[in-house]
């Protein structure tokens, strides 16, 4: 919405573009003015950006294989006081994460395609037709 008001704002002035969209002047003039200055970026904003450097230099140093528990681990070995949520969150926004094999069981691989080479669900019972009497169990 910034870039919308940014761009249209010569036409029409701020607020009125703000009245017709769901923001208040005060939110764009605020965003405009922390982009000029970020010593006025909030607490977190600044700390996230911190975390993000070290966050990227664990994972990386870790051949991208560590998930957000032991990226928070590490972090607080090397006396970087995090929380772990705060990792999960940071790692979720910068789409890093675990890489890891996912090994299928014998019975797994059979499932997994038909003799034809297509995918088929195994789930199910099998029509009345295609099942086999072995007489009455009485």
């Amino acid at each position: 919405m910034i870039t919308f008001i940014d761009d249209h704002r010569e036409d029409y002035g701020v607020e009125p573009i703000c009245k017709v969209l769901p923001i208040a002047p005060s939110i764009y003039y605020e965003h405009k003015a922390r982009q000029a200055d970020p010593s006025r970026l909030p607490q977190r904003a600044v700390r996230d950006a911190d975390l993000r450097e070290q966050i990227e230099r664990v994972w990386k140093e870790n051949k991208a294989v560590y998930g957000a528990y032991k990226v928070w681990r590490q972090l607080n070995r090397e006396e970087i006081s995090v929380a772990r949520c705060t990792v999960e969150r940071l790692m979720r926004q910068m789409a890093f994460k675990a890489q890891f094999e996912v090994v299928a069981t014998r019975k797994q691989r059979s499932r997994m395609k038909a003799p034809t080479g297509r995918w088929i669900s195994w789930r199910g019972t099998l029509p009345r037709s295609a099942r086999i009497n072995f007489g009455s169990q009485t």
